[in-house]
């Protein structure tokens, strides 16, 4: 990843941290991008304490004007762009399909789906002319199969799956890949909210995985990190699961 720009979406806790700190071990230049602004530049910082450039850019993913100006900011100090990681994104609220509202809708679509479709756009703008570079989005294995109690944010990952590969199609004879990673349960706060912090909530969680035991983000990075690497140049249009075995059953 040796001179690489990367730009990472909700990079300032869990796996899009821990992204930040894979691609800056492999030394890439880095724009690092989340809605709090003393977190994301503390995470800058830290990340230029590793010997890399490192650069925090505040954005909302759900605003056009605001995904526009951080991939024209990242350009703009780097020259280009050539990875971009969609991580923002959130499980919304989780109950019963008769219980949601059209609020906890619009909130969660308006990150994970409006949000990676507004940096797909802008992303690709840059990268098309370019004739190089890879988009991994963050979705889930709630892309590709059901969950009780989460049907909008399972319905969100669904969209998220369908933007990649419509988006891996159109970028295809460009040179420019898109793909998704799709993790199983993680430990992040994320799958703390999800299981209401309860050791009985992850247990239950731990059950559902073949593998015996929840996943690391650490994991989840280096997924990403090889989808955006030379070693996948025949890759796209594709979701991997992280996942213990979880999809396979």
């Amino acid at each position: 990843m040796t001179s690489q720009v990367v730009l990472i979406t909700g990079a300032l806790a869990g796996i899009g941290r821990a992204t930040a700190f894979a691609f800056a071990r492999d030394h890439a230049s880095l724009v690092v991008s989340g809605r709090n602004k003393d977190t994301g530049q503390a995470l800058a910082a830290e990340l230029r304490d590793l010997g890399t450039q490192a650069e925090f850019i505040q954005a909302d993913v759900r605003h056009e004007d605001e995904v526009r100006a951080l991939v024209d900011q990242t350009v703009t100090r780097f020259g280009r762009l050539d990875v971009a990681v969609n991580n923002a994104g959130t499980e919304g609220r989780i109950g019963p399909l008769v219980e949601q509202t059209i609020e906890n809708y619009t909130a969660t679509f308006d990150t994970n789906v409006l949000g990676v479709l507004l940096s797909l756009k802008h992303q690709l703008r840059i990268m098309l002319p370019q004739g190089h570079g890879n988009i991994v989005n963050v979705s889930s294995v709630a892309g590709s199969v059901g969950f009780p109690g989460a049907a909008v944010y399972v319905a969100s990952k669904h969209a998220v799956e369908g933007l990649t590969r419509s988006a891996a199609l159109e970028a295809a004879k460009s040179g420019v890949r898109v793909n998704a990673i799709a993790p199983g349960p993680i430990v992040t706060a994320m799958l703390d909210r999800f299981t209401g912090g309860s050791e009985a909530g992850k247990s239950f969680m731990t059950s559902l995985v073949p593998a015996g035991r929840l996943g690391n983000v650490e994991e989840v990075a280096q997924a990403i990190l090889f989808l955006a690497s030379d070693k996948a140049p025949f890759i796209t249009g594709q979701s991997l699961a992280i996942d213990g075995g979880t999809l396979a059953g």
